[in-house]
């Protein structure tokens, strides 16, 4: 018979992003009556073009920018798998940019934008590129965005006046309040810098045609007479400071020596233009961030901000790493625009408890000023080791809770309060986290034995009966004191015995035996195996026919 398809289908609607797709059903069979299990293998065809998750990419890169530099732009899209999925991506000939493909570790793969050549806002301010995403269909199917490239300014080129002199001329009976002309300088000025050149005329003749200038108002600005006459020129009296004032206005008065004299004023103004002649200055000399172990990759450690008294890419403050304690690069990284300091792993608090980075603040000016500060990042403990039981440590291969681990024996004469052993454990936390309390969590004689709180001692709570049983198997509880908390268990078996010979029964074998870890029953054990192998060999045997 032949197998029809009912309806249209669609691989990616049906298995999404699987490298393979099949459709399973039972098939019966009438003559002769059979059922068959068939298995529809769904093949891939090029029918999704890789897609953008959006249209336009705004960029912001500063002129100032080194070649090389690297800007991830994203992961296009293609629903379809195989040859068939995104293979790669195109940019659009230019002179600055090329598009690099970077994989990762889930197989996508990445835009990454490297500048090729510096770049110049004077020249090209503006930049718009098409960005092709291809698969490896045939034909190929591709989708485009568009990169929109804005070219930041950098402060790259040096004040310039328009001219070298300014004049103004100025009726002597222009109305008050007159604008001459504007003028600029620099705030790194030295005193005595010639601003502006005034030229004052007096159509009269004689002493009436005689003109004086003076300046009314509070700026550092003075005026000169050329030797000449007729003409003024305006200087600084001191050196300006665009902080303090960026813009500087004053009264030039034009008197004659008529009588009565005539006067008029126009009104000089100054602007100030900026240097870089402020570093960057911190908030705070040092900063200090608490982050708990076990953190999230890229959480946020802590913000540093600078100011900078500055205008403009003078004032404009980026944020770099700057040296640190060893390794500490490898565990923050510091945003460059906001200051940001992130985490770039997990911290571990048993590893690493502290650590020191110098962030460095730095202008746009050129030359750049910066200055720095020191972030130390304090790594706080969380209870995220289990106490670990030293003594007595559980046989290899064997839990604590097991039967098999190591012996003590105990005489029957012992009394309240006789030390059967200590239960050894640590912590590698710290603090609370690391404090150990042990408790008997299980006995064969609750009432026997107690465990001290702190210490770890296993002591008789009452004198020993021969009503006891000879084998005692004692469960300890060992917990730190984190929250929540966590624990671990120690087992020790106890034999009732007033001697080795008496106690060697109840431990089984020879083996058993040598676990004894006292000082005392081990030279016993150790010494009876060196007396007679024998002898052991002998007792086996009596304890055998016994049984």
């Amino acid at each position: 018979g032949k197998l029809y398809v009912s309806e249209r289908l669609d691989r990616e609607e049906m298995c999404g992003e699987a490298a393979s797709c099949s459709v399973s059903f039972e098939a019966l069979l009438h003559n002769p009556l059979n059922v068959f299990h068939v298995e529809v293998a769904i093949q891939d065809v090029n029918d999704n073009a890789p897609r953008f998750l959006q249209d336009i990419f705004q960029l912001e890169i500063n002129e100032l920018t080194s070649p090389g530099a690297r800007f991830a732009l994203g992961v296009a899209e293609d629903a379809d798998v195989g040859s068939n999925s995104l293979q790669g991506y195109e940019l659009e000939a230019n002179g600055y940019f090329v598009v690099e493909v970077k994989e990762r570790q889930d197989g996508s793969k990445l835009a990454e934008l490297v500048l090729r050549r510096a770049l110049d806002r004077e020249t090209e301010p503006m930049l718009r590129l098409v960005l092709t995403a291809l698969d490896g269909g045939d034909p190929p199917r591709s989708g485009t965005a568009q990169l929109c490239i804005n070219v930041t300014d950098a402060n790259d080129n040096a004040p310039v006046f328009a001219q070298e002199r300014y004049r103004a001329s100025l009726r002597e009976d222009a109305p008050p309040g007159s604008v001459v002309l504007n003028v600029s300088a620099s705030d790194d000025a030295p005193s005595g810098t010639v601003v502006a050149l005034l030229n004052v005329n007096d159509p009269d003749s004689g002493e009436n045609g005689q003109v004086r200038c003076e300046l009314s108002g509070e700026a550092p600005l003075s005026l000169v007479a050329s030797s000449s006459g007729g003409s003024y020129k305006v200087v600084t009296s001191s050196a300006l400071d665009r902080e303090q004032a960026s813009e500087h206005r004053v009264t030039v008065v034009a008197r004659d020596r008529g009588s009565p004299s005539l006067s008029s004023s126009a009104t000089l103004a100054l602007e100030v233009s900026d240097v870089n002649d402020n570093a960057p200055v911190f908030e705070e000399a040092a900063y200090s961030a608490y982050v708990e172990e076990n953190n999230a990759v890229g959480a946020a450690v802590v913000r540093v901000a600078a100011r900078d008294a500055d205008a403009g890419a003078n004032g404009r403050v980026s944020y770099a790493l700057a040296g640190g304690s060893a390794g500490a690069a490898a565990y923050v990284s510091v945003e460059a625009r906001s200051g940001a300091v992130y985490a770039q792993r997990s911290f571990d608090y048993e590893q690493c408890r502290e650590l020191a980075v110098t962030v460095r603040a730095q202008d746009g000016g050129a030359p750049a000023r910066s200055s720095t500060a020191t972030v130390r990042v304090f790594v706080l403990d969380r209870n995220d080791n289990a106490p670990r039981v030293l003594w007595p440590a559980p046989a290899a291969g064997a839990d604590a809770a097991s039967s098999s681990g190591p012996s003590e024996v105990a005489p029957r004469s012992a009394e309240a309060g006789y030390l059967v052993a200590k239960v050894v454990a640590v912590d590698a936390d710290a603090g609370q986290n690391a404090w150990l309390s042990y408790e008997l969590a299980k006995a064969t004689e609750p009432a026997l034995f107690r465990v001290g709180l702190h210490s770890g001692e296993v002591r008789t709570a009452r004198a020993v009966s021969d009503r006891d049983a000879a084998k005692q198997r004692l469960v300890v509880l060992v917990k730190d004191h984190g929250r929540p908390a966590l624990s671990a268990t120690a087992t020790l078996h106890v034999v009732l015995a007033e001697s080795l010979r008496e106690a060697l029964p109840e431990l089984g074998d020879r083996d058993a035996a040598s676990e004894l870890t006292s000082d005392r029953n081990l030279i016993l054990v150790v010494a009876i195996a060196v007396v007679s192998l024998l002898f052991v060999f002998t007792v086996v045997l009596v304890l055998f026919f016994k049984c």
